[in-house]
């Protein structure tokens, strides 16, 4: 059925497989930020939800960044921020009311803490009107995507940010660098890639009908949530992640008795970036674990550097999870039921 070249555009009409070949250009997108921080940065904040608290989530992991850096996924602003702290406001919609929130508490007047430094990220929306009323500094991402196909466009926005200040000021050649590799590897994903030698096809027949659990080690840990977004988003498949040692000292046990049937898919994304302990635990594990759960489908990352295997593991899953959704006859890209929520929510 993969190999079927006209079913494939019939069950993706918005032709999401199309955007995911085409993802080594948002790193290189250029937004062409210019801002300076009227501060020394001691900290900083990115708020973001889903898709847009996933680039920082990768961010972070990268090295060179020497404050402390924290992500909020909710309404509310650390009560620390001060005038030290850039706080990015991320929402591709710029709609998203948990992000919305964080930037109104910090541009309240009657706070007891100093304004952070803002920078807004958005193509648009309540985020991008504020910035605009407040003349803060934004990027304005290109619209008319589905957030979570915007993963390239939004860590190249951090990206240009960052370098603005001293905290990273020699990244973006790093950033080319790396997407100069990724269309090599995504030529092996492509839907004319036949299924004998399209690993990302293969993942999805693995995944297929089954709840889909990926484990990484700690510099991959973004990688693995992305591939839960794509799941749960892409194939409208229920989908969980976890990331070792953490794994160790209680999921781990999980596996070994209830349900005594396992109707799992397990995913292990794999680097041997990551601290020999951490390989070693895989090993292990898997060991240990023979016969009580899903012999897991190993995914070695390619590349040379953290960056290169993590753009190559997320278009991976990416394509993985466009597969599984055109084997389910489902379109990849609409996801109703958020929209119903926010309708909902807005009432």
């Amino acid at each position: 059925m993969l190999d079927d070249l006209k079913k494939i555009h019939e069950r993706d009409p918005g032709d999401a497989l199309g955007v995911a070949e085409k993802q080594a250009e948002q790193y290189r997108h250029q937004f062409g930020f210019a801002w300076e921080p009227s501060q020394p940065i001691h900290s900083v904040v990115v708020a973001g939800m889903g898709g847009s608290a996933l680039a920082a989530k990768a961010y972070k992991v990268s090295p060179g960044l020497q404050v402390p850096f924290e992500i909020v996924q909710d309404y509310d602003l650390p009560d620390w921020a001060d005038a030290n702290t850039l706080l990015i406001c991320s929402s591709y919609s710029g709609n998203t009311e948990e992000t919305v929130s964080v930037l109104e508490q910090a541009l309240d007047d009657e706070r007891p803490y100093p304004r952070p430094m803002i920078v807004v990220v958005a193509s648009g929306g309540t985020l991008l009107a504020l910035a605009e009323k407040h003349k803060l500094p934004f990027i304005q991402l290109p619209g008319q995507y589905q957030p979570r196909f915007t993963f390239g466009f939004q860590y190249r926005a951090l990206a240009e940010i960052f370098n603005a200040t001293p905290l990273q000021d020699a990244f973006l050649p790093v950033l080319e660098a790396a997407a100069g590799a990724l269309p090599d590897h995504i030529a092996q994903y492509v839907p004319a890639k036949p299924t004998a030698q399209n690993q990302a096809k293969q993942l999805a027949l693995e995944m297929m009908g089954k709840s889909v659990v990926v484990y990484a080690g700690p510099r991959l840990a973004p990688v693995a949530y992305k591939w839960k977004i794509s799941c749960n988003e892409n194939a409208k498949h229920v989908a969980w992640w976890n990331q070792f040692p953490e794994f160790n000292h209680n999921e781990f046990m999980g596996w070994t008795r209830q349900p005594e049937q396992k109707p799992y898919a397990v995913v292990e994304l794999r680097s041997g970036l990551e601290h020999p302990r951490i390989q070693k635990r895989f090993e292990i594990s898997d060991k240990l674990l023979s016969g009580l759960r899903p012999a897991p489908f190993v995914v070695e990352a390619a590349g040379k550097s953290l960056l290169e295997q993590t753009m190559q593991l997320i278009a991976l899953g990416d394509f993985a999870s466009m597969y599984l959704a055109i084997l389910g006859n489902i379109n990849p890209t609409p996801v109703d039921l958020i929209e119903k929520l926010k309708k909902e929510l807005a009432k």
